[in-house]
């Protein structure tokens, strides 16, 4: 009994199965790329009724599982509300830049004032994918590309295609690089912060933990975007 106790594997504090709470934090982070994306522009309204239907199963995760999967319904809680926000700015809205972050923000009164309950880390989750999306719209905004964005969203396929390679344009100026750089550099820096916070409490802050994924996995979500759009511009969206 002892030597088995001796050699079993440490018990992982976020584990849920057999990924822990981050992993499913930047899958999360990933999804919308990948289904979302194509689905609200075909279908926006199903898309935002999909959005609720998260949030129901993340309540009622949150309430009845166990407590692994408890925070795993309170991650789904801040991921419905990233979700249901792309959906309506995405759906309706996407030919004016400029109302993205705060459609994006609409529950960030909410969402503040979560971190102080069960819903932290649906919260964390939330503040960290808005914070993530304020940094990429200023380095489009900074850079110049914003303003090809309400063109390429109006032009047909062939058109957006030549606007894609413009904003590639504007992208590979000294200075622009230097600016997406730097914003690379400030977000590095943040997932390093996050990660310190987490650490310094015993157990780790579980909240502190899914900020640092959503923020690393933002950055990396953009760096292939760009690189996608400088190499092949004709094969990428606007963002």
């Amino acid at each position: 009994m002892i030597r088995n106790q001796v050699f079993a594997e440490p018990v992982q504090p976020f584990a849920l199965g057999r990924f822990s709470l981050p992993f499913w934090a930047s899958a999360l982070v990933v999804l919308p790329v990948f289904v979302q994306a194509p689905w609200v522009r075909i279908q926006p309204f199903t898309s935002c009724l999909f959005g609720l239907v998260l949030l129901g199963v993340g309540v009622i995760t949150n309430a009845i599982a166990p407590r692994r999967g408890q925070d795993f319904g309170a991650l789904l809680v801040g991921f419905s509300g990233s979700w249901l926000a792309g959906s309506l700015f995405w759906g309706w809205l996407a030919s004016h830049p400029l109302l993205h972050v705060p459609v994006e923000a609409f529950a960030l009164p909410l969402a503040v004032t979560g971190l102080q309950t069960r819903w932290r880390l649906g919260c964390a989750f939330y503040l960290a994918s808005l914070l993530g999306t304020a940094f990429t719209d200023l380095a489009m905004a900074l850079t110049g590309v914003m303003t090809l964005w309400p063109a390429v969203i109006a032009a047909s396929p062939g058109e957006a295609s030549i606007l894609l390679q413009d904003a590639a344009a504007f992208v590979l100026k000294p200075s622009s690089l230097l600016m997406v750089g730097s914003m690379g550099v400030v977000i590095l820096q943040l997932v390093q912060y996050c990660r310190r916070r987490s650490n310094l409490t015993a157990p780790a802050d579980k909240a502190w933990s899914v900020a640092a994924a959503v923020l690393f996995t933002t950055l990396l979500i953009d760096g292939l975007f760009l690189s996608l759009s400088l190499l092949a511009p004709e094969m990428s969206g606007l963002v």
